[in-house]
C-alpha cells in the first residue's frame, strides 16, 4: 500500500485533484459506453466539439483503439510531455463496462509511469474494488449527490442493479450504501478519493454539509462540488449563480478540502483543464 507522503506526491501531478493544473494535463479514454443508473440530469443524445460537460464523446473507443490513442498522444512532442493522468470518466459508467478493466490493463503495461483515474457512480465499486487496485488505480471520482434515499429519488430516475430495475427511494437507498462502502474500501486500499457533488438547487442543497462530513468521516480526500447543467429530467432547475456556489463551497471548506477548478469535463477530454486540445476527433457525433 502507498504511504501517505508517497500519495502526496503523486496528487502534484493530478490536476483533477489539486496538483499543478496549468502544467499536467489528463486524458481521458471513452471506452464506457453503458450506464446503470438513470440520473436526472445526464443526457448523452448529442455532442459537438465546441461542448464541454460529462457525458459526451465524438467517439467511442475499444480497448485496442484507446491505447493507440495513448500512443499518439504520448509520442506528440507538445502534447506528450504534460499528460501525467490517464482517466476513465464514460460516456457511461466505467464499472458498468468490461472494456475499462482491459483498457487499464494495457494502459499499465504500456505506461506504468502514467497516474490511472477513474469516475464512477459507485453502485459496482465494492464489488469492482479488488480488481481496480489490483489494476493499481491511483485515483478515484465517486459523484455522490445525496444520503438521504428520499432526496436521492429526485435525482435518480431508476438504478439496474443485480438484474433487476429498482426505482424511487429503495434504488437511491442500494446507490447511496454502495457508494459509501466503496469509498471506505477505496481509501483503506491507499486511494486517492475525491467525491463529485452536483448542486442542485431546491433539491439537495442541505445535503451537501451531509456529505461532506460524511466522506470527511470515510477518509476521501477532497470534494468538488459542481454547479448543477439543466437538461433531461432536470431542465427546468435554475442552476447555481457563480456566487452561491462560491457560498456553498466556502461553507464546506470548514469540513473538507474543496476542488475549484472543475470544467466538468467531457468523456474524451485531452490536454491541461480548459485548454483541451483536439486527437483526431470529429464534430457533432451521436455517441452511441
Amino acid at each position: 500500500m502507498a504511504t501517505s507522503c508517497d500519495r502526496m506526491n503523486k496528487i502534484q501531478g493530478h490536476p483533477c485533484f489539486g496538483g499543478n493544473h496549468h502544467k499536467n494535463g489528463r486524458m481521458h479514454l471513452a471506452v464506457a459506453p453503458r450506464c446503470n443508473i438513470k440520473c436526472g440530469y445526464c443526457t448523452r443524445k448529442h455532442d459537438c466539439a465546441n461542448e464541454s460537460r460529462p457525458g459526451v464523446t465524438s467517439r467511442l473507443l475499444t480497448p485496442a483503439e484507446a491505447i493507440a490513442k495513448v500512443r499518439e498522444v504520448m509520442a506528440s512532442p507538445v502534447v506528450g510531455p504534460i499528460i501525467k493522468v490517464i482517466g476513465i470518466a464514460g460516456p457511461g459508467d466505467p464499472l458498468a463496462n468490461e472494456e475499462t478493466f482491459e483498457t487499464f490493463r494495457l494502459v499499465g503495461e504500456e505506461f506504468p509511469h502514467l497516474m490511472k483515474c477513474m469516475s464512477t457512480n459507485g453502485l459496482l465499486l465494492p464489488e469492482a474494488i479488488d480488481r481496480l487496485h489490483d489494476l493499481d488505480l491511483h485515483s478515484l471520482t465517486v459523484t455522490l449527490n445525496a444520503l438521504d434515499p428520499a432526496v436521492g429519488a429526485k435525482i435518480y430516475g431508476h438504478i439496474s442493479y443485480r438484474g433487476k430495475t429498482w426505482r424511487g427511494a429503495e434504488a437511491a437507498e442500494i446507490l447511496v450504501a454502495n457508494q459509501l462502502e466503496g469509498i471506505r474500501r477505496a481509501v483503506e486500499y491507499g486511494m486517492t478519493v475525491k467525491v463529485n457533488t452536483v448542486f442542485i438547487p431546491g433539491i439537495n442543497e442541505e445535503q451537501v454539509p451531509l456529505i461532506g462530513r460524511k466522506i470527511k468521516e470515510l477518509g476521501a480526500f477532497v470534494m468538488n462540488i459542481m454547479p448543477l447543467i439543466p437538461q433531461a429530467e432536470l431542465a427546468h432547475v435554475v442552476p447555481p449563480s457563480p456566487e452561491k456556489l462560491d457560498a456553498v463551497r466556502a461553507a464546506n471548506e470548514t469540513i473538507i478540502g474543496q476542488f475549484r477548478h472543475c470544467r466538468q469535463c467531457r468523456a474524451d477530454a485531452v490536454g491541461l483543464i480548459g485548454q483541451d486540445v483536439t486527437v483526431g476527433q470529429s464534430a457533432c457525433v451521436v455517441p452511441g
